[in-house]
């Protein structure tokens, strides 16, 4: 698959998918004769992998030290688990924190509708 149809599937700009791969955040995209990037369904995992890590708050740099252990095989796979479990905790605790915030907002909402009724009952 070449990079215009993996932006519009995976939803990303081909100038990140460039920088990721440039980087080595994504490992090796193979090319074709003409130089092409072919992204293999491999890569679509990363690709996918590499976006749930950054949507849930996981550094590009952090991002990169996983998939440096990732290139040295199976030796590291006590390492790649501790990084996972590391943010497995930062992204529970983010949902706890936003569980407790989206709770006030419920609050405030169920107030407005208390004093809203209220509004509507008045002579």
């Amino acid at each position: 698959m070449f990079i215009e149809e993996v932006t519009k599937i995976k939803k990303i700009n081909k100038s990140t998918l460039r920088y990721y791969e440039n980087r080595g955040i994504i490992p090796k995209v193979p090319r074709d004769i003409s130089g092409h990037r072919v992204y293999t369904e491999e890569n679509l995992e990363w690709i996918d992998f590499i976006t749930s890590l950054k949507e849930t708050g996981m550094p590009l740099a952090k991002i990169k030290e996983y998939t440096n252990l990732y290139k040295g095989g199976k030796e590291t796979l006590q390492a790649r688990k501790e990084i996972m479990l590391q943010h497995q905790i930062s992204v529970q605790n983010n949902i706890s924190e936003t569980i407790k915030h989206l709770e006030k907002i419920n609050y405030k909402i169920a107030l407005y509708d208390v004093q809203l009724n209220n509004i509507k009952r008045m002579p």
